[in-house]
């Protein structure tokens, strides 16, 4: 019974998927990879993998499509100073990360898409921890950021690839400029 039940389920994916409408929307899940940049010179930025998972919907208009995303999202950050090796320097921010992607369909197809996007990021703060030289109340409750990326959709599955820079620092220290860049790696099934 239960592999009638998966069976049933992946035709019906299959069948939403194949029909390629004006509105698409889907879960998504995937893995950052978060590395800090610093104007210090004697720290060395250590890169760390994260994970994140939310929805997203996509409006077709032809060969151009907008892409609004939410997603739960973990990253941070972490270095190595030069002269206190064995101190930990880090600092971990959970956020709610709203895209607003732009995008277009280099190869559009009913059951292929090869795409590219860009666009503003919105992070929202929900929780944060720092430790060594971090402290936990100078990062940042919010920030904004633009992503860019390609991506592929293959019946009623999409994978994202994307680079995501932010503008402003994310730790509000005048003597310690700080900015975190990820890249992200995202699967998504079509729902509808």
């Amino acid at each position: 019974m239960k592999t009638l039940t998966i069976i049933g389920l992946l035709a019906l994916l299959a069948f939403t998927g194949n029909a390629q409408g004006v509105f698409d929307a889907g879960l998504k899940a995937g893995i950052n990879t978060s590395k800090i940049s610093t104007s210090k010179d004697n720290y060395t930025p250590e890169t760390i993998n994260n994970y994140l998972f939310g929805a997203f919907m996509r409006i077709n208009m032809g060969r151009i499509y907008i892409q609004p995303e939410a997603y739960f999202n973990s990253k941070g950050g972490e270095y190595i100073d030069e002269f206190n090796a064995s101190t930990i320097n880090s600092f971990n921010l959970k956020t709610v990360d709203v895209p607003a992607l732009l995008g277009f369909k280099i190869i559009d197809q009913k059951a292929f898409n090869l795409r590219v996007m860009a666009g503003p990021v919105f992070s929202f703060v929900t929780d944060k921890s720092a430790k060594g030289q971090f402290a936990e109340d100078k990062l940042k409750d919010n920030f904004f950021g633009w992503q860019y990326g390609a991506g592929v959709d293959f019946l009623f599955l999409t994978l994202d690839v994307r680079k995501e820079t932010y503008s402003d620092d994310i730790y509000a220290s005048p003597d310690f400029n700080t900015k975190n860049g990820n890249f992200v790696v995202s699967l998504g099934i079509k729902l509808f």
